[in-house]
């Protein structure tokens, strides 16, 4: 296949533009501080986040990184270092991409200057390969290495409506040994923190940023809820995604709830207004998995048609995922309840295939495509419920394994061929 520049798009929303604008302002003065020797943290997206705020420590996420690696076209040739360097480069492509930066022979080219060398590297084991990439990008940057250990709900009669759950009754719904074993570990990385920094934990201030955690993903379910509802959707699961996760990495933070609360109030106005990025909207579509960093203008290639994705699972998770009120329980014990079952939420069959099924229903969903998942529960349930589904074998990180022209041409087959007539039957009401 041939290896393709990537398709880019414009911000559409107001809020986009300036969300983008802050990202870059921030990580020019994140990685200054950073370079000029004040502590820095590489983090994986599983990881409390709200510990760090709360002592001051600047981090970036891998996945965050990763992604803009991706969207600057610089993936292919990360993996090829890492291929180089005797490393895999067909694994863990999304979490690896940084460790090939680090190896690359121009450092000078790397996107937005480069990542400065981590103090502290932190990680959820989500995976086999975690701890042991982990381990060779800390010995070499000579960063302090704090894993976590993933546990796993081992439920068989779990109940299918933990977004309803989680927010409030989270110390019921989550098995206690779960939740003991985290906070227990979240004790012992804010000791390393503190004595690898210097810098100490604040009570006080960590239960404001839970609040503000909490407050940003109020505003996030607002805008999802608005779009779900909304046809022509007011805006494209493309603009949604920058918008979502950029304040996503600054959780905890005023900026950050204030974003997602600008960005929830200009759905509004344009839902309430009739404004539509794609007026002749027919046909609701849904992104299951990553997306496609390297080419977001990709998913507006279909609208010509009128197929608008309006689903991706950055919005729907920053909705339903991250809500933890601490009442008057151990704010730290309500951060475990947050990251706990994380990976469940959106990969494990009976948490994520019930919630699937939940999120295209409620945003009217005619066609789902898959790329890369391992979403058997998932696709199963979808088109039980009459919703076809496109599982496509591929890394969508890696470039190597696909092409803009053959995704396209297997989603417009897709459209033809399944989606077309199973919103006919729709709108006749047969």
């Amino acid at each position: 296949m041939a290896e393709a520049t990537g398709e880019r798009r414009h911000n559409e929303l107001a809020c986009t533009r300036e969300i983008t604008a802050y990202q870059r302002a921030w990580f020019a003065e994140m990685s200054e501080r950073a370079r000029a020797g004040e502590p820095f943290a590489v983090l994986s997206a599983d990881s409390p986040h709200e510990i760090y705020r709360a002592m001051d420590i600047p981090y970036v996420v891998v996945q965050w990184w990763s992604s803009l690696i991706a969207a600057k076209q610089k993936a292919p040739e990360y993996l090829r270092r890492l291929a180089e360097a005797g490393y895999p480069n067909d694994s863990e492509q999304y979490n690896s991409l940084p460790l090939g930066e680090l190896l690359d022979n121009n450092p000078s080219d790397a996107p937005w200057g480069g990542l400065p060398r981590p103090t502290i590297l932190q990680c959820s084991l989500s995976t086999d390969g975690m701890r042991k990439m982990f381990e060779i990008w800390a010995d070499r940057t000579g960063a302090t290495f704090f894993p976590l250990d993933r546990s796993v709900d081992t439920r068989l009669d779990l109940p299918a409506n933990w977004w309803e759950e989680l927010p409030r009754n989270w110390n019921t719904f989550l098995p206690s040994a779960r939740l003991d074993l985290l906070t227990d570990e979240l004790r012992d990385l804010i000791a390393m923190l503190e004595k690898t920094t210097g810098r100490s934990f604040s009570e006080e201030k960590f239960a404001e940023i839970m609040d503000l955690a909490n407050e940003h993903a109020e505003a996030n379910r607002s805008a999802r809820d608005l779009i779900a509802a909304t046809v022509p959707a007011p805006t494209t699961a493309a603009e949604t995604m920058a918008a979502t996760m950029i304040p996503q990495w600054h959780r905890g933070s005023t900026w950050a709830r204030d974003a997602a609360r600008s960005f929830a109030a200009e759905i509004k106005e344009r839902a309430e207004a009739g404004i539509s990025t794609h007026p002749n909207e027919r046909i609701r579509l849904m992104w299951l998995g990553r997306g496609l960093w390297s080419s977001l203008g990709f998913y507006e290639q279909f609208a010509e048609r009128g197929a608008v994705f309006v689903w991706s699972m950055y919005l729907g998770l920053a909705a339903d995922g991250y809500i933890r009120y601490v009442g008057d329980s151990d704010p730290l014990r309500a951060l475990a309840a947050r990251f706990v079952p994380m990976g469940e939420e959106l990969r494990m069959p009976g948490w994520s295939s019930a919630w699937h099924l939940k999120e295209a229903l409620l945003h009217q969903i005619d066609g789902v495509i898959s790329l890369g998942e391992d979403d058997y529960f998932s696709t199963q349930l979808l088109k039980k419920n009459g919703i076809p589904v496109l599982s496509i074998q591929a890394d969508n990180v890696d470039r190597r394994t696909w092409s803009e022209d053959w995704i396209g041409s297997q989603i417009d087959k897709f459209i033809d061929q399944q989606v077309n007539s199973t919103t006919a039957r729709r709108i006749s009401g047969k």
